[in-house]
């Protein structure tokens, strides 16, 4: 084997540093280039679903969640005390007017009345004595036979006996008035509750101061019946402007549906609308009167409200998983020509088969984004595809 030494060597090691730097360098800058190809091409923009609103022309109404609640209820309670001996009802059963639904024994209230009488039959006859006598003092006084003292007695006597037969008869409307309550009757039409005494317990009556009433149970009136419901400030608002415009009194019709009802087929009237909004829930309270013949509709019970206000308008209508919340206001996103994602606030109406109606903030040529939302942010570029905005059946519960 040669051995390189000296000079030669020296060169051969410099040529070869030389060469391994001009390498490294060439594969720098073609790496480099590769890097800023694949920056500039990079992923491909999200695809979205678009499509125009809905255009379609619909009233305006106004939709809430309301409570049903009795007309009239009743507590029943005991005017006169004494023992429960007789109970005339089923638990839960329609009372009509009138109806006897407690009997508390009667025999004390008998006696009170009997005696009553009878002292009223003591005071008639002092009455009828006193008269007699006064007109014997009147002719004895005429004939110089009898004194003006005598006379005034009698009158006395007379006055006394007839104030005696009027607490007498005092005596006896109490006494009936007490034997009267011991029956106990419906003061109205309506559903009776479970009674809540039993069969000879001694119960309390209103009359007796020393010890509170007993409660024997509960009624309410079902038909018809209330349902109350509250506004908020911007639909009171709404609705004060249209109810102004018709220049009526307050009666108008709203459509309901119970829970289980897919379409508002109940009608009710509007005739109740509070004067103070709630300062703490912002919402005002309103009632309405709904006819219940076939006894549906229970007190407590919930149900959808629609209120019209006007007649069909034409309106923007977009699904409504398409409108974003936006702290207390609602956002639609849309796309711009060159693919832009556009946010636009707008006012938003109630639902209709499933469809947002959009008060004001979109024009009818938007492109709402309808479908890919997730992947859509404000100011980003994205690939529209074309889509459709359809309205589902019109009897939906929406």
């Amino acid at each position: 084997m040669t051995k390189i030494s000296g000079p030669n060597t020296a060169r051969l090691w410099i040529g070869a540093a030389v060469a391994t730097v001009a390498l490294g360098g060439g594969w720098l800058v073609y790496s480099g280039h590769d890097s800023q190809a694949a920056e500039r091409s990079g992923p491909p923009p999200p695809q979205v679903v678009v499509s125009k609103p809905l255009q379609q022309a619909v009233d305006t109404r106004l939709g809430f969640l309301g409570q049903f609640s009795a007309v009239d209820q009743v507590e029943l309670r005991a005017q006169v005390g004494g023992t429960l001996t007789d109970i005339h009802f089923k638990d839960g059963n329609i009372v009509q007017k009138g109806d006897l639904l407690f009997v508390i024994d009667p025999v004390p209230y008998e006696i009170r009345l009997a005696q009553a009488t009878a002292q009223l039959e003591s005071a008639t006859a002092r009455l009828d004595l006193g008269n007699r006598e006064l007109v014997r003092a009147q002719a004895l006084k005429s004939s110089d036979a009898g004194t003006t003292q005598n006379v005034d007695q009698r009158q006395s006597d007379r006055r006394a006996a007839q104030g005696a037969v009027d607490q007498a008869k005092a005596e006896i409307r109490d006494a009936q008035f007490d034997l009267g309550h011991c029956r106990v009757t419906a003061p109205f039409t309506g559903r009776i509750g479970t009674h809540l005494v039993s069969l000879g317990n001694l119960v309390a009556g209103s009359r007796a101061a020393a010890s509170p009433t007993t409660l024997l149970a509960t009624i309410v009136s079902v038909d018809p019946i209330y349902l109350n419901f509250d506004m908020s400030e911007s639909d009171y608002l709404a609705f004060s402007r249209e109810h102004a415009k018709q220049k009526g009194v307050l009666a108008d019709k709203i459509e309901i549906a119970l829970g289980d009802e897919a379409e508002f087929t109940r009608q009710g009237t509007l005739d109740f609308v509070d004067n103070v909004i709630d300062r703490a829930s912002g919402t005002l309270h309103a009632r309405a009167t709904v006819a219940n013949p076939d006894l549906l509709i229970t007190p407590g019970e919930f149900a959808r409200v629609r209120l019209v206000l006007g007649a069909p308008v034409a309106s923007l209508l977009v699904p409504d998983t398409a409108v974003l919340p936006d702290q207390s206001e609602h956002m639609v996103l849309t796309v711009a020509a060159d693919g832009t994602v556009v946010p636009k606030q707008v006012r938003t109406g109630d639902l209709r088969g499933g469809l947002r109606v959009i008060r004001s903030g979109l024009a009818p040529g938007d492109k709402v984004i309808i479908e890919g939302i997730p992947y859509a942010t404000p100011g980003a570029k994205v690939t529209p595809q074309d889509g459709t905005i359809t309205l589902a059946d019109a009897h939906s519960k929406n």
